[in-house]
């Protein structure tokens, strides 16, 4: 296999926040000797997640071999995860804004054996939902656990109680038509053709586009995480990914 030098766009903040909780990690455990500092398999790691790099060309890449490289990935994704903020904590940052964005969208899954669990009939492909909350600004909240790609956006906020929260926290939340039926601080734009709208609804349902699309951006944001583009893992894990990732992001933005 050939090996050359490469980089990817990650925030340095992002490497130092994950190899101080490797260092860490390895005090607890009493580690003294390893392959790869803890740098290095912070550096692994974010390489996998930013760019979706496999494991064996990792393993090349970083002189080690392939079950090691997927070890070392699989207890540095663990940590940030466990770190990731909780519904509560998502919902009290978002008290401080004037209202949150809130979308769906599907990450693509391969290498399931359960079919009509993970198909989306809207997108047509198997994949997992993902709920993405952002703040006016379109910048990335949180991310919801995430469901097999049959499970609808409604549900899906319902069923993780972000819908109960925001309405208990009085935090006013603008989605699509994806949401109807949400009730609480949710706010939808009006349903139907819009030759049929009067002028006033017509009027709303733009004024509500622009300000949601703003979410789009905390998505691009997720998905610039390339290993999320098509994921090749069990549907089990991505949770923990997602979680990860998020706290990654988030300490690479501090």
């Amino acid at each position: 296999m050939l090996v050359y030098r490469s980089g990817f766009d990650v925030s340095s903040s992002a490497l130092r926040f994950l190899a101080a909780r490797l260092r860490e990690h390895r005090c607890a455990l009493g580690t003294r000797l390893r392959r790869l500092t803890a740098g290095r398999q912070a550096l692994l790691t974010l390489a996998h997640l930013r760019n979706g790099t496999t494991y064996a060309q990792l393993a090349a890449g970083f002189g080690v071999g392939t079950t090691t490289a997927h070890r070392y990935i699989t207890e540095a994704v663990e940590l940030p995860a466990a770190l990731a903020p909780t519904l509560d904590q998502a919902v009290q940052a978002a008290s401080s804004k004037a209202f949150v964005l809130l979308d769906g969208t599907l990450l693509p899954l391969d290498r399931v054996a359960a079919d009509r669990p993970f198909c989306s009939g809207k997108h047509r492909k198997h994949g997992m939902n993902v709920q993405v909350l952002a703040d006016p600004a379109g910048r990335l909240l949180w991310v919801l656990p995430a469901l097999p790609g049959a499970v609808n956006d409604v549900r899906a906020a319902r069923e993780h109680g972000l819908i109960h929260a925001l309405d208990k926290a009085e935090v006013a939340c603008w989605a699509d038509k994806g949401y109807l039926g949400a009730g609480g601080t949710v706010r939808i734009p009006y349903r139907g053709r819009w030759d049929r709208l009067s002028a006033g609804q017509q009027a709303v349902n733009r004024f509500h586009a622009k300000i949601r699309a703003l979410v789009e951006q905390a998505v691009a944001t997720l998905k610039s995480w390339r290993l999320l583009r098509k994921l090749r893992c069990s549907p089990n894990r991505i949770t923990s990914l997602l979680q990860a990732i998020l706290r990654l992001h988030l300490a690479g933005s501090s």
